[in-house]
């Protein structure tokens, strides 16, 4: 029987939404105000779910103990208080939208995890506006 557990957090981060081969004219127009150039903000939630079978001896499907400390040191370490264009080399060359940085997250999570766990992050950039990344399907 499958179980699914989640742990929330949460870090605060600038960026700017660009995409170089495009003109100026043409990333204003398609980006908005998130294409400022002197950055914007966001006050990032995210939900980190496991999902696999429970340890028979343990009760646990994963210790939610070290679940905390992984996410804040593959997360919330590396981007808690950033900008995120400028301070990390995750976005160095790769558009911080939320649908890329929800990947990120994953792909630096997944790697500290059990393969035997389904993981799931959902990362909201505003209170309505959320994303949900699974991994790619095998």
């Amino acid at each position: 029987m499958e179980i699914t557990v989640s742990r929330k957090a949460h870090f605060n981060a600038a960026h700017r939404l660009h995409v170089n081969a495009w003109t100026d004219e043409m990333n204003r127009n398609f980006f908005g105000l998130c294409n400022n150039k002197n950055y914007h903000g966001h006050n990032y939630d995210f939900i980190v779910s496991l999902t696999g079978e429970i340890d028979p001896i343990s009760g646990y499907l994963f210790d939610m103990k070290e679940l905390a400390q992984i996410i804040k040191m593959e997360v919330e370490d590396c981007f808690d208080h950033k900008n995120l264009n400028l301070d990390t080399e995750e976005f160095k060359q790769l558009n911080p939208t939320a649908e890329n940085i929800a990947i990120v997250i994953w792909n630096k999570l997944s790697a500290k995890l059990p393969n035997k766990l389904k993981l799931k992050i959902t990362l909201y950039e505003t209170e309505r506006n959320f994303v949900e990344y699974q991994g790619n399907p095998q």
